[in-house]
């Protein structure tokens, strides 16, 4: 039963170096905001939830939230 809540969760996501790094450089306040993110990911050539993976990862908080993509 874990393991479906860390996959709802995005846990289960296995996150690239060159993502991590894009994340880093896109939020150096430690935010990112929800179309950046976005966009972040369709330049990164990923699907949005590895940014948002990303972003748990470090800490970096997404704002500005319009579909729940994150």
């Amino acid at each position: 039963m874990q393991d479906r809540a860390d996959r709802a969760r995005g846990q289960d996501v296995e996150v690239p170096d060159k993502v991590l790094d894009a994340v880093r450089r896109a939020a150096p306040e430690g935010r990112i905001s929800c179309p950046r993110a976005r966009a972040l990911a369709g330049e990164l050539g990923v699907p949005a939830r590895v940014v948002g993976r990303a972003a748990d990862v470090l800490g970096v908080k997404i704002y500005g939230c319009e579909l729940g993509c994150f």
